[in-house]
């Protein structure tokens, strides 16, 4: 009992150009806008330090200027309700460290200012041009000297460090989104360009799918691209070549279809009267040689029916039990042919298969093949041959179907499975062999008749 084929492996995808330019590009935009949002991030954040810095430095000398011109300006209570804004506070310290005033919203005991800034509290030193800033109690700092009424001491203008985190933290992620934002737009604009860059060569792959190299009024559409057009006249050239050596081989075997049967059918009819003349004795021997000669016939038949087609398949509805009634089979090979088992081919080189099939099942001692039909969704067929000859091991079963998948027949194979697997082939087919526990099997698969 024969085994079904196992079905062939999907093909694994190969890489593309546009895809892998597509990820290059992808990787290095978004690297770009990685890279640029975080610089941005770093050069904003110092320089809003730097801006917020300088507008608490012009503050504080503002508001100075204006304390030391005319000190009655400050009201006379504090009320945290007054504040319009809270970008910015400020204090009033007296010689002592003590408060002496505040703006609304601003701390109610004096900010504790580093030690550092206790020499301002010296009169004879005037630092009108002093000013700095400290972290103090989640406050960034800016102090100036001033003279009060109690003596010598300092204005402290400050803003909240959380006011300051907040506006960092707005204008670097506008920064960072806004290089993003350039980064994804320029990855999409160079996608565009490379795909728009790689349409001739999609439009050239599609010409050459349609390209036939025996039909010489055919060829390839003109190209814009100076690349394209060495690939278009590389390709022209190889048709070219092409073409003149299947001229060659069909002239070939059509004078050897002349030369070749004629002496070959003179062969056979000489040995068959031979046979019937010859005494018994050396009837045995010339029965051999007739057999050899009618093997050598087939063989001859079925590479001129091979070269003949071209390829040009010819498809028909064929019921393989007829079509192999007229098939002359070696002697002692009995053929199971299944009833009603219809196949869609061309018979000449479907027969041409079977025939050196079955010539290799004779020739490895077999005398009974059983044919199985397996058709596919698709509308193809999976013709298998199981014989009950002695079989391969499974190492040499391997090594022939890798030979098969990879078309490395010298060496590795004889004529009768190259011939088959070039015939499914042309049929957009293959051939493979199947593991069985008996015999040896056979799986001839044909794709689907064109519409």
């Amino acid at each position: 009992m024969s085994a079904a084929p196992a079905p062939a492996p999907a093909p694994a995808r190969k890489p593309s150009i546009a895809g892998r330019l597509a990820r290059q590009l992808l990787l290095i935009s978004l690297f770009w806008a990685v890279l640029a949002g975080v610089t941005v991030w770093l050069v904003v954040q110092e320089e809003v330090d730097e801006l917020l810095d300088e507008t608490l430095q012009a503050s504080s000398q503002v508001l100075g200027q204006l304390l030391r011109q005319n000190p009655s300006i400050l009201p006379a209570e504090v009320s945290d309700s007054d504040d319009l804004s809270t970008h910015f506070a400020w204090q009033l310290i007296g010689p002592d460290g003590q408060l002496l005033h505040r703006s609304p919203l601003a701390p109610t005991t004096a900010w504790r200012l580093p030690a550092g800034f206790s020499d301002w509290r010296d009169d004879r030193t005037d630092r009108s041009d002093r000013h700095d800033g400290v972290d103090v109690d989640d406050w960034r700092v800016h102090v100036r000297p001033l003279k009060t009424a109690a003596g010598p001491g300092y204005l402290a203008v400050a803003q909240a460090n959380a006011e300051r985190d907040e506006v960092r933290s707005r204008v670097g992620l506008a920064s960072a989104f806004s290089a993003l934002l350039v980064g994804g737009l320029c990855m999409v604009w160079l996608n565009r360009r490379a795909r728009a860059e790689l349409a001739p060569l999609s439009r050239l792959s599609a010409s050459l799918a349609d390209y036939d190299p025996l039909d010489s009024q055919q060829l390839l559409p003109e190209q814009a691209r100076s690349e394209l057009v060495e690939i278009r006249a590389a390709v022209l050239e190889l048709g070219q070549r092409l073409a003149q050596r299947v001229a060659n081989e069909r002239a070939f075997s059509a004078h050897a279809a002349h030369a070749l049967r004629t002496p070959l059918a003179g062969m056979d009819a000489q040995l068959a009267m031979a046979l019937r003349e010859a005494p018994p004795e050396q009837r045995e021997r010339l029965q051999r040689t007739r057999e050899a000669a009618d093997r050598l016939r087939r063989v001859v038949t079925a590479l001129l029916t091979l070269f003949r087609s071209g390829m040009h398949l010819r498809w028909q509805g064929l019921d393989l039990a007829d079509l192999l009634v007229h098939v002359q089979m070696p002697e002692r090979l009995e053929l199971d042919v299944p009833p009603g088992a219809w196949i869609n081919a061309d018979p000449d080189l479907l027969i041409a298969a079977l025939i050196n099939l079955m010539d290799n099942a004779w020739r490895h001692r077999a005398d009974r093949i059983k044919l199985d039909l397996h058709p596919h969704p698709d509308g193809g067929v999976t013709l298998v041959l199981h014989d009950n000859g002695p079989g391969v091991s499974d190492f040499q079963r391997e090594d022939l179907n890798d030979a098969l998948e990879r078309q490395q027949y010298e060496g590795r194979m004889g004529l009768g499975l190259m011939m088959a697997d070039l015939v499914a082939r042309a049929h957009g087919g293959d051939l493979r062999l199947p593991a069985v526990t008996e015999g040896f099997a056979v799986a001839l698969r044909l794709g689907p008749a064109p519409l």
